[in-house]
């Protein structure tokens, strides 16, 4: 049996992926129940970049919940979901993000590690605040968590197509 043991918490990777795909799978088909039938082309468009978004946020939710509340990683994506849902709950207006403009590359100043964990911490959620062994225990798990969500995703999808 494939385990990970970070912290002294050891996670077991079966179960994990067997929690997130019963829990993906009972998501699709919320989404699936909920869908609308659509009449003009413009409108389907813009429903299918809904469903879209509604499959990428069960993906992320599903894999938060199946490893729980042990990594900073699935607390931070299960926080920042049940903000989102409250927001959208709250109001129903369309809300744009603006990125911040990229600034000209610096010089050799920094060191490459600090650069790099830096680039770490903005793609790990819950990791702006850990120290650079935490960092990439946390870094480690979210990997492989991504690599099973990947994997079941991608049985489901071979599944459907036959």
């Amino acid at each position: 049996m494939t385990s990970i043991t970070t912290s002294g918490v050891t996670l077991n990777i079966k179960s994990c992926r067997t929690k997130f795909a019963h829990r993906f799978v009972r998501s699709l088909l919320q989404i699936r129940n909920h869908a609308r039938p659509s009449s003009s082309s413009s409108s389907e468009e813009k429903l299918i970049q809904k469903r879209r978004q509604r499959i990428k946020i069960a993906a992320y939710s599903s894999m938060a919940h199946a490893v729980g509340p042990r990594m900073n990683w699935s607390r931070a994506l299960l926080f920042k979901l049940r903000n989102r849902a409250c927001r959208h709950r709250k109001k129903k207006t369309i809300v744009v993000i603006r990125r911040k403009t990229k600034k000209a590359s610096r010089s050799s100043q920094g060191s490459v590690p600090v650069d790099q964990a830096k680039k770490l911490r903005r793609l790990v959620p819950g990791a702006k605040s850990m120290d650079l062994c935490s960092l990439l225990e946390e870094t480690a798990h979210y990997i492989t968590c991504l690599s099973t969500q990947i994997k079941v995703m991608q049985a489901l999808a071979d599944h459907l197509s036959k």
